[in-house]
């Protein structure tokens, strides 16, 4: 009955064994659970799934399963949040319409959005005042302002000023499997190596020369093995309208991964602040402070920020600017830190070129990096390299 369970879970590329399988099976047999599905999801996430990385990937796939649905890699790949799928008010503006509205200012914005809370008592849907759904007011979701608070559902502008939800980002998969090997072959150009360590490493070179040397008797001649000595620190933006972007993200950190020995990565949302995080499902609980970054890393690592930089500029340029929390500096500050302190540092934004001029975090963005913000292409990637390697 469960044989089609553990297809799914091979089919969605979870290194599940089959002995890790019979396990489950006998757990089954001999009652350890009570007959409730998600005591059966606990059980089977405990006993088959050993990497947190995978908790994703995993819950898709029993979704998939218990849902009866034919599981194909593509389609997993492709699965849509129901809230987008369920939202029916999308709001169409014409550019008219559009430059009609007008962004209030960060201070104006806040004042406004707390009487907007003590007076509303029940829910709005469009309409230009209230905190509802589908209108052209600054507080809610689903329709339209240059630069507002959202409130419980799904934006599209991208240009929010804060989000008031608690929401859940997943970790890039660090074992994706890239269909090209260009990325690495770019990322090559960074790689300097040098011999070191024990001497453990066949030398036939030496040797031979050494055997000649004796008079024909053999001189075995061992040296350290090479080692890539760059150090590269990644900062991967995560969330909100980097879900566009997740695949060649993934392609990107897999490929990083394969390449640089010495390699830390940490994620952050948006823009950095005073905090970085190793585990997005324990990002709000286990936090690394963005000064231990500067203290542990020398400035010989190499610092590559990944993210779109698309965001409110008021993220970037406001002290409590955040979507997420009330940060006590700007943005703009702790990246004028990291950008000092690590002198060879570059920013990698998925996002076309060809908007960057459009968007104006994006341009903040790059002024803070110095100008050294490339496209995740491979002529990208190459041109980013060569800015690392000066």
């Amino acid at each position: 009955m469960l044989l089609p369970f553990f297809q799914t879970l091979r089919a969605a590329k979870l290194p599940v064994s089959p002995k890790e399988f019979l396990t489950l099976l006998e757990a089954l047999r001999v009652g350890v659970i009570e007959p409730s599905l998600d005591e059966f999801y606990s059980l089977a996430k405990t006993i088959l799934v050993k990497d947190e990385a995978l908790y994703d990937k995993f819950d898709r796939a029993f979704q998939a399963f218990v849902h009866g649905s034919e599981l194909k890699l593509a389609e997993l790949a492709r699965v849509l949040p129901e809230d987008w799928l369920k939202q029916q008010l999308q709001l169409e503006l014409s550019p008219e319409e559009r430059a009609k509205l007008e962004a209030l200012g960060w201070d104006e914005l806040m004042e406004t959005l707390k009487k907007r809370l003590e007076e509303q008592k029940e829910r709005h849907e469009g309409g230009n005042r209230w905190i509802g759904t589908g209108g052209t007011s600054p507080f809610g979701h689903g329709g339209a302002n240059p630069a507002g608070v959202r409130i419980g559902g799904k934006g599209g502008g991208k240009s929010a000023v804060k989000v008031w939800e608690q929401r859940g980002y997943r970790d890039y998969d660090d074992a994706k499997e890239l269909g090209t090997r260009n990325i690495k072959v770019a990322l090559r150009r960074l790689r300097r190596f040098a011999r070191e360590g024990a001497a453990d490493e066949f030398a036939l070179d030496d040797t031979i020369q050494a055997t000649a040397a004796n008079a024909g008797l053999l001189d075995i001649k061992m040296r350290p093995e090479r080692h890539n000595k760059v150090k590269v620190l990644l900062l991967m933006d995560v969330g909100g309208t980097m879900d566009e972007h997740i695949h060649r993200v993934e392609e990107l950190f897999s490929a990083a991964k394969a390449e640089f020995k010495h390699m830390e990565f940490f994620y952050f949302h948006n823009c950095v602040y005073d905090h970085v995080w190793k585990n997005n499902r324990r990002r709000h609980a286990e936090r690394t402070p963005t000064w231990d970054l500067i203290h542990k890393f020398n400035r010989d690592w190499k610092l590559v920020f990944v993210g779109d930089a698309t965001m409110s500029p008021y993220e970037i340029l406001q002290p409590g600017g955040s979507v997420e929390y009330m940060n006590e500096e700007a943005g703009s500050v702790w990246m004028d830190r990291l950008t000092q302190h690590f002198n060879k540092h570059v920013w990698i934004n998925p996002e076309p070129q060809g908007v960057w001029g459009y968007r104006q975090s994006i341009e903040l963005m790059q002024r803070l990096v110095h100008g050294r913000m490339h496209p995740l292409t491979l002529a990208g990637l190459d041109g980013a390299m060569r800015e690392l390697n000066r």
